[in-house]
């Protein structure tokens, strides 16, 4: 049975790569719009689970609380980004460079989240509510991959 904090590296790995491999785009390609459409999803899908399956439940401590506040307002300023983006044709330079902001805004979000909130819940979460979390998270996960609210 795994635990959330590696429910939640699988999607960050996951962010990664597909931040990566957006930023490598060209133009305004069908490639680029997908690849778009995937981390939009991927983000969006995360952000809400993440949210209610591991930042609500650090919010109950007092050890956690700040860096979970932290890392929700992360998880809006990401979110006004994509925003922009939706907004800015494809084949402008500036979307690019909206792209790469994004890479370093959710890279610098998971690598903060990895180094130090995880070793902070690690002392607050027993390790059945990491197992119980990673469950709900992962389902929460598939339901919104598949279409389910």
């Amino acid at each position: 049975m795994k635990n959330i904090f590696e429910s939640l590296r699988e999607s960050h790995d996951k962010q990664r790569r597909l931040l990566s491999a957006l930023t490598d785009t060209h133009g305004d390609s069908d490639k680029r719009e997908g690849l778009f459409a995937a981390v939009k999803a991927e983000l969006v899908h995360h952000e809400n689970a993440e949210e209610r399956h591991f930042y609500v439940p650090l919010m109950e401590y007092d050890m956690t609380q700040e860096k979970a506040r932290h890392s929700v307002a992360e998880h809006h300023e990401i979110d006004e980004l994509i925003e922009e983006m939706e907004a800015t044709d494809f084949s402008s330079p500036g979307w690019l460079n909206s792209a790469k902001k994004l890479e370093h805004l959710v890279t610098h979000h998971l690598e903060e989240e990895e180094q130090e909130v995880f070793q902070l819940a690690g002392r607050v979460l027993s390790d059945s509510e990491k197992t119980r979390l990673a469950g709900d998270y992962d389902q929460m996960m598939e339901d919104q991959a598949d279409g389910s609210p």
